[in-house]
């Protein structure tokens, strides 16, 4: 059995357990990077995160990171392992600033998720309430939908990457943050994610979870994470999600 059927029977077994979920989410929480859009689909990530380590440098704060880290692909990880070494301080908070500085060159080139505007958009007119819960910072959040003129399904609903870095995703912290803006019982939610992060801040918040695995590297992170519910694109979910309007 190759991994592309098992993704595929997996979506097929669940379709009951999809469209109990689509039912019963009167409020959705959508992570922004993967669910919504490839971020760094232009604008690499990988140049992102060399960018911060060659800062850092220039600062001559280079051995502030193991080389395991000064050679990892994900910019957040450099954030992470500074803020570990310094927390709350001025440096973590600039190498943050850096980091929103260069999420929003990434709006420009990134890649719309198939099927997610359409979804966004059915699921807004059909009376349900929208928030976006992620690490990136809700200035890029904003910006993008600001672009793609989605803005108003979410409005006021952004949250995202604040100072306190300790409250990231897999804290539940903005999922938490946007449950009690919109007045909505955690059972009534559904979080849409793609990384084991998203389910673990969703489980800590009672809100049931949808994995989103646009390849077959983020279904078998879901999977072995223990994700239940995974989808590997977002049209199953737009086809119930009609039908039932």
């Amino acid at each position: 059995m190759t991994p592309d059927t098992t993704q595929t029977e997996l979506v097929t077994v669940e379709t009951g357990n999809l469209r109990e979920l689509i039912t019963n989410a009167r409020f959705v929480l959508f992570d922004f990077d993967g669910p919504i859009c490839q971020l760094f689909a232009g604008h690499k990530a990988e140049q992102v995160a060399k960018e911060l380590v060659d800062w850092l440098a220039r600062e001559g704060l280079h051995s502030l990171l193991t080389e395991e880290e000064r050679s990892h692909p994900d910019p957040m990880v450099v954030l992470y392992a500074v803020n570990r070494r310094h927390p709350h301080s001025d440096l973590v908070a600039e190498l943050e600033e850096r980091l929103t500085q260069q999420e929003l060159k990434a709006v420009v080139s990134a890649m719309p998720t198939a099927y997610a505007d359409p979804l966004i958009r059915t699921w807004a007119a059909v009376g349900s309430r929208l928030a976006v819960a992620t690490n990136n910072s809700p200035r890029t959040v904003s910006n993008y939908l600001t672009d793609r003129g989605l803005a108003g399904c979410f409005a006021p609903h952004l949250y995202g990457r604040t100072g306190e870095l300790d409250l990231l995703k897999p804290d539940p912290h903005c999922l938490n943050r946007a449950l009690k803006a919109m007045g909505a019982a955690p059972s009534a939610a559904l979080m849409i994610g793609d990384a084991p992060t998203d389910l673990y801040a969703a489980d800590r918040a009672g809100v049931p979870f949808l994995g989103y695995a646009r390849n077959e590297y983020k279904f078998q992170m879901l999977k072995d994470a223990g994700a239940q519910n995974i989808v590997d694109s977002l049209l199953p979910v737009l086809r119930l999600l009609r039908d039932q309007a």
